[in-house]
């Protein structure tokens, strides 16, 4: 059995002002950084032995924190990006549905036949990131590790742990620096731990919706 921790970014300017960042390098903001912080302070699991990363800046300040407690390198790896949203990229949800006024419907609602323009559909972003997963499973056998990614793509990987259509996407929550564990086993089944926990935070904070 692997166990995976995985762990959100945390807050970025665009989740503020509600920019969809898909593959976009937004930094994280100060909250961000705060929150990462206190996510490496109170981490969910006494130890791990590798930590890796989507390789988008938010991703991998949020990974650097964590693998600076446990005195890891952060790992590296463009499968686990954010969904590319094309021509969605950098504008906001009413931006979007000015030029495209059906096409959030779907996003909502039918995520897993949703086309967007120059982009990914979920279904291959899901594809990707459980080509990596499985990667990350042989190479880690009996071992903890964390992998820091997207709200979306982590979903996607969610979805896929607990049986769930692509369809109920969105029924599944992803906060900024949200913490999920699944377990892996060798039969190829899984078991879900712990979905969307943000204890680290304390207080609530304000969280973006994608």
């Amino acid at each position: 059995m692997t166990k995976i921790i995985y762990i959100r970014h945390g807050q970025t300017e665009w989740n503020i002002t509600g920019r969809y960042q898909g593959q976009s390098d937004v930094p994280l903001s100060e909250l961000g950084i705060e929150q990462a912080k206190k996510l490496a302070a109170q981490f969910p699991a006494p130890d791990i032995t590798a930590i890796y990363s989507s390789n988008l800046t938010r991703a991998m300040t949020t990974a650097q924190c964590v693998a600076d407690r446990f005195g890891l390198t952060v790992q590296p790896r463009k499968e686990l990006r954010e969904i590319n949203f094309g021509d969605w990229e950098g504008l906001t949800y009413d931006e979007i549905t000015a030029k495209w006024p059906d096409a959030l419907t779907d996003f909502f609602q039918r995520p897993d036949r949703l086309v967007i323009p120059h982009g990914e559909s979920f279904p291959i972003v899901q594809q990707r990131a459980l080509g990596c997963i499985r990667e990350l499973c042989e190479a880690h056998p009996g071992e903890t590790i964390a992998v820091t990614a997207h709200g979306a793509i982590l979903r996607t990987l969610l979805a896929h742990a607990l049986h769930m259509d692509l369809r109920y996407l969105w029924t599944i929550r992803q906060f900024n620096t949200a913490v999920s564990i699944v377990c892996y086993h060798e039969d190829g089944t899984t078991s879900v731990e712990l979905v969307n926990s943000t204890a680290h935070l304390g207080a609530a904070q304000p969280q973006s919706k994608i």
